[in-house]
């Protein structure tokens, strides 16, 4: 998230109550968790485990929980608790703000739109010429849709990020700041939700295509022309290349990539990502034909085993 001005590194420290180390003057532009950070932003860290990820990061500003030496050109705050100041720096510079009326005031929506009845836009969200958006499609604060897109009914666009920290008696919940992000003819089938980032943007990419029941993670990057059969789960911060196909019950978990052109056949589950032009299938998922060769030797096992036992007989 960028701030709507910049900040001196005193004020953000006044605003969360934490020490600093750096020119008091050092300069915030925004904030963003490890995987999108960019020069300027503040990133926090709490585990000793990612203290050099985060101190290495394009973060310029570290938000941390030890006092640790301070990288050239950079500052640190420290704070006992960085996730919860973390949030309170996202609650300051973008308060909660819900839309109690069915279109918000503050939305924005294309020539020759049709919103059906049922249909809930929030603040801030923009749409696009030329969409067709049925019946009880709830659509999230600051989403932005392009032209030409169809959303069938009941799907969610922008919920937050499923994100949390364990206590040890409670999850302390990440505050969702980022949006979603649909370019141009894409179509999103009944039942699909696609979170908002939590502090960057979750994007769909141009005329891509998605069946009944897909759901999409918090700050993930889907390219164009891909297509997701039924039951795809994409957890948070995945990147997909353009023209990807997912057939029925692939799960992606966080983190990986799936290059350019590949396709992954039904209930297949990656553990690594994956390169492009290249077809997989199984759990783990491998390419296809080696997966189908493992699985025809695994028939031919009881016949090796009875084999085995009139050898032994012998």
């Amino acid at each position: 998230m960028r701030f709507p001005v910049s900040h001196k590194l005193k004020d953000i420290a006044a605003i969360i109550g934490a020490e600093f180390e750096g020119p008091a003057d050092h300069i915030v532009s925004g904030l963003n968790e490890i995987h999108k950070v960019e020069a300027g932003d503040i990133v926090f860290v709490d585990h000793p485990k990612y203290y050099d990820k985060a101190l290495a990061s394009k973060a310029t500003t570290i938000l941390i929980d030890k006092k640790v030496e301070c990288p050239k050109g950079k500052a640190l705050l420290i704070s006992n608790d960085p996730f919860r100041d973390y949030n309170k720096l996202v609650l300051h510079f973008k308060p909660v703000n819900y839309s109690v009326k069915p279109i918000s005031d503050t939305a924005s929506i294309g020539k020759n739109t049709v919103i059906m009845p049922g249909v809930y836009i929030g603040n801030n969200v923009r749409i696009g010429d030329n969409c067709i958006i049925h019946p009880n499609v709830v659509i999230y604060n600051d989403s932005v849709i392009g032209n030409n897109v169809i959303i069938h009914g009941g799907s969610v666009i922008g919920s937050d990020a499923f994100y949390f920290k364990k206590r040890t008696d409670k999850y302390d919940k990440m505050i969702s700041c980022g949006r979603v992000v649909i370019h141009d003819d894409v179509e999103i089938g009944a039942l699909c939700t696609i979170d908002r980032g939590v502090s960057h943007d979750t994007v769909i990419g141009k005329g891509t295509k998605m069946d009944r029941h897909v759901q999409i993670g918090h700050d993930t990057v889907i390219g164009e022309m891909c297509l997701f059969a039924s039951q795809v789960g994409i957890s948070g911060v995945v990147t997909i290349g353009d023209r990807v196909t997912l057939w029925g019950q692939v799960g992606v978990p966080s983190n990986l990539s799936i290059g350019e052109g590949a396709v992954v056949l039904g209930q297949s589950g990656l553990i690594n990502s994956l390169e492009g032009n290249n077809t997989y299938f199984g759990s783990p998922a491998i390419i296809a034909r080696e997966k189908l060769k493992e699985l025809a030797l695994v028939k031919k096992i009881p016949q090796i085993l009875e084999k085995l036992d009139q050898l032994e007989k012998k």
